[in-house]
């Protein structure tokens, strides 16, 4: 008899997204987390966006689950009183080359699914946004913003009011398959005390370190853990509150949406992320990249004021694909795919994982064939 049902690697909003379905289906949860606090990596560092579901491949899991989703989330938001709003956010070409890319964004969201994009000339923009400069642009009404922090804390709490325990501080060491479930070896970040403990289900849902933890499983085929490849996102801040009502976006580069200007539920802006390919986890902002970014903001804000832009903070995106490829799906990956009925992986889990929590959980939970919701 193993010692617990479940256990969730990773106390982010997608692993606790999870570990919240699993244990409302009558599931015992154990959550482990590495830091001292939930959602301290990715889930922290990030624009705090409700994606529409704009840019990601017809058909594919990101498209699907941020669509499904972003309504999810909404709902959720608004029966628990987590903090948010619907902004709405333009995405706009700063050059007529760009605007027959727009249409492009347009249409291919409606295929999947966003059907309230409103194409606008740049007259109409920047009437709706008088401190904006564009020549055309995508007026999305359903994207918006959230308190993530207060999110993670309201899953958080409906996680332990189903019996789930998160415990922090401890990592996942090694395991090893054996009996149909997978016995782990836990350390204590604090007295390196180490613990075994048996599970008859892991979901690793551990960011950044997921394919490090899938590798160290004894027994997991290891043709089924990907390369991982991080993408550094830097952000920077600038006094005062937004003159825009609404989220600017440029046309999508190569890695990212561009560097674009959002705020918080105060009004306070930041520019990001831009995109910093790098080989391990580092979270410093170098000053000096603050050139680029006037350039870029410039492009649809020509009144940003010299000298205005600060370093904020940086996050780092998990991704399966590598500079000059094509941006590459979620990859959910449970005993249908990789033969192991007591281990389900989540690799690549960047943006749009945060809109798409609730439904990732509900995907892996059909996935294991738990009753819907």
């Amino acid at each position: 008899m193993s010692d617990t049902d479940c256990v969730v690697a990773g106390a982010g909003v997608v692993g606790l997204a999870i570990a919240r379905r699993l244990a409302l289906a009558g599931r015992e949860v154990l959550v482990l987390e590495a830091a001292d606090h939930f959602g301290s990596e990715t889930s922290s560092r990030n624009s705090e966006v409700i994606h529409a579901g704009i840019y990601y491949p017809v058909g594919s899991l990101k498209a699907q689950l941020c669509v499904a989703g972003r309504k999810a989330l909404y709902a959720y938001a608004a029966e628990r009183h987590v903090p948010h709003a619907r902004t709405g956010k333009l995405i706009v070409a700063t050059s007529e080359a760009q605007v027959a890319r727009l249409g492009e964004i347009r249409e291919k969201a409606a295929r999947c699914g966003v059907i309230d994009l409103v194409l606008l000339t740049g007259a109409a923009a920047m009437e709706m946004e008088p401190a904006l400069t564009c020549v055309a642009a995508l007026h999305s009404p359903s994207t918006g913003i959230i308190d993530s922090h207060a999110l993670m804390q309201s899953y958080l709490g409906d996680l332990d009011a189903a019996g789930g325990q998160v415990v922090f501080n401890t990592t996942i060491a090694s395991g090893r398959l054996e009996d149909g479930g997978v016995r782990l070896v836990t350390r204590d970040r604090a007295s390196g005390e180490e613990t075994e403990i048996t599970t008859d289900l892991l979901v690793n849902a551990a960011g950044l370190h997921a394919q490090r933890l899938a590798g160290a499983i004894d027994g997991f085929p290891a043709d089924h853990v990907p390369a991982a490849t991080y993408a550094k996102g830097n952000y920077f801040a600038a006094p005062g509150r937004t003159p825009f009502e609404r989220l600017i976006y440029p046309v999508p580069e190569d890695g990212g949406l561009g560097v674009h200007l959002t705020f918080d539920l105060g009004g306070q802006m930041r520019f990001g992320p831009d995109v910093e390919w790098i080989d391990g986890i580092d979270y410093g902002v170098d000053p000096d990249r603050a050139a680029g970014f006037y350039a870029e903001i410039r492009r649809y804000w020509p009144g940003l004021p010299d000298d205005s832009l600060t370093p904020a903070y940086s996050g780092i995106r998990s991704k399966l694909s590598g500079p000059g490829q094509p941006a590459a799906d979620f990859r959910i990956d449970g005993p249908q795919v990789h033969g192991v009925d007591a281990m389900v992986n989540l690799f690549g889990i960047e943006s749009p994982g945060l809109t798409a929590s609730l439904a990732i959980a509900d995907h892996v939970a059909d996935g294991l064939g738990l009753p819907k919701r």
